[in-house]
């Protein structure tokens, strides 16, 4: 039996300023785009992988309390997002700076090994990218 990843979901609190981030600084490409009422739910990948990212709106498919925790978790800064990996991590670092990211580590490595950056998506979720 083989079990492989197939989507993993990131809570934004606003798609527009999700893509920015994720579509045009990150360099994932849109795959799905679906609104449903006053909710928006966006699909993205990397090129040539098909593994799934979905950015939904805490208080979509949630009730309204939920929704609520959610949303106070993930402006706090308080979920981890995704760990990404990237053949030239300098390139891929510096691309993100330009585009307002917020740094919260610059390139560096680490003792157990890897060569990875942080910073904060638009919506305040951990994103970490490591040297592939």
């Amino acid at each position: 039996m083989t079990v492989t990843v197939s989507t993993m979901f990131i809570s934004v609190h606003d798609p527009e300023q999700a893509l920015a981030f994720y579509r045009d600084a990150l360099g994932l490409e849109v795959r799905n785009d679906v609104t449903a009422g006053e909710f928006r739910w966006v699909t993205l990948g990397a090129p040539g992988q098909d593994v799934s990212i979905v950015l939904s709106q805490p208080h979509g498919g949630r009730s309204q309390t939920e929704g609520d925790a959610l949303l106070t978790l993930v402006t706090q800064g308080a979920m981890q997002a995704a760990i990404f990996a990237a053949e030239d991590l300098d390139a891929t670092f510096e691309k993100l700076r330009a585009s307002g990211a917020e740094v919260l580590q610059e390139p560096v490595s680490q003792p157990w090994g890897a060569r990875d950056c942080a910073f904060r998506d638009p919506s305040g979720n951990l994103i970490r990218i490591a040297q592939a």
